[in-house]
């Protein structure tokens, strides 16, 4: 859990509100290291929002080992509280511990409380951390679909590519080798979207390179074409906003794709004698075009919004999650059963029992709605 501390008057903030209020000084961020349970309840009593009984409400503090206590006489500076669901029972006085690996196929996801930027860096670091340095070059391929303002939650939000800049700047990647790109698939202009969605803003505000794929260069590799900037990068970072009912994360790295190239397989060619020729609509063949592409591209870790979340309705669902996976079809299958949504043709050889989930559990963070 982060908090937010005034360097002056040594208030602390759990929200990330910038500047202290009443010395008007920038807050100093604080992460807790250890996590300690002060207090437990068992929930037993059903809800709409919580159907699935047991489960327990943790009440957490901040927690200093021995070896790193002040002196004699002086408090431990972390003592700050918080609340979390549990599906795992525990103790008063465990410590809180989440398991991290590096197994690419792995799915991290971490619940937003009020920081994204804090639940960037848990799901990061429980996938294993990034193998890059502060030369690398990065490609960030955001959802822009849609010519609409972000509260909509139709494209990725200001807010989450703020955060996700904000996290490579902290970690030493410089403004100048990073590159916010996407193109359109309609008849509407990347920039006019990016400039309604308020993702240029964010791009101008932290001095990042805006880039139209359209205007670059496209390598054949087989039958695919696919944008040059893809093979000049040392890490893809795909960052969809996702959407009940559709793999999202998925469907999101088509856009690495010339837009001619991958209408003319979408709609031209059946499907191949792989699948049978079974008549299977766009769907089946889209599950084609991404098995091909994901063996041409280099690895690419997604890192998904799951803040507010549209169903197929088009109403808006406040699900407060970040996930992280190298596998997005990974990722969209544990987004699906999260939801409690039928995997489409494009997941359908995903094995969602066999997957390593890692930071929270699908039934503490699951929606019902």
């Amino acid at each position: 859990m982060a908090f937010f501390k005034c360097p002056k008057c040594k208030k602390i903030w759990q929200y990330p509100i910038e500047k202290c209020p009443q010395c008007f000084l920038n807050l100093e961020r604080m992460k807790s290291e250890k996590i300690k349970v002060i207090g437990v309840s068992k929930v037993q009593i059903p809800t709409i929002f919580h159907p699935k009984t047991p489960y327990f409400v943790l009440l957490l503090e901040d927690y200093n080992p021995p070896s790193s206590l002040p002196p004699k006489g002086r408090a431990p500076e972390n003592r700050n509280r918080w609340v979390q669901k549990s599906i795992k029972e525990y103790k008063i006085g465990d410590i809180i511990e989440y398991e991290t690996s590096r197994d690419k196929n792995a799915v991290a996801i971490w619940r937003i409380k009020y920081d994204i930027l804090e639940a960037m860096e848990k799901v990061v670091e429980f996938i294993g951390g990034l193998e890059i340095n502060q030369d690398s070059k990065i490609l960030i391929l955001p959802t822009l679909i849609s010519l609409k303002h972000s509260y909509l939650a139709e494209n990725t939000s200001p807010e989450f590519l703020d955060a996700i800049l904000k996290f490579l700047f902290k970690i030493g990647i410089k403004s100048e080798n990073v590159k916010v790109a996407s193109q359109s698939f309609d008849e509407i202009e990347i920039g006019v979207k990016a400039q309604k969605s308020g993702l240029l803003e964010v791009c101008q505000k932290n001095k990042v390179m805006p880039f139209d794929l359209t205007k670059g260069n496209f390598i054949k590799k087989d039958d695919l074409e696919i944008s040059e900037e893809v093979f000049k990068s040392d890490l893809i970072l795909n960052l969809p906003i996702l959407k009940m009912g559709k793999a999202q994360a998925t469907e999101n790295i088509f856009f690495l794709l010339k837009k001619e190239n991958f209408l003319a397989q979408k709609y031209l060619y059946p499907p191949s004698e792989s699948e049978g020729g079974k008549e299977g609509g766009p769907s089946l063949i889209e599950k084609e075009i991404f098995e091909k592409l994901e063996k041409e591209i280099p690895q690419f870790l997604t890192v998904a919004e799951g803040n507010y979340v549209q169903d197929e309705k088009g109403f808006t669902h406040y699900l407060n999650l970040v996930f992280a996976s190298f596998n997005s079809k990974n990722l969209d299958s544990v987004f699906f059963e999260i939801t409690k949504r039928k995997l489409p043709e494009i997941l359908e050889d995903v094995k969602i029992e066999e997957l390593k989930v890692l930071g929270r559990e699908i039934d503490e963070v699951a929606s019902y709605g």
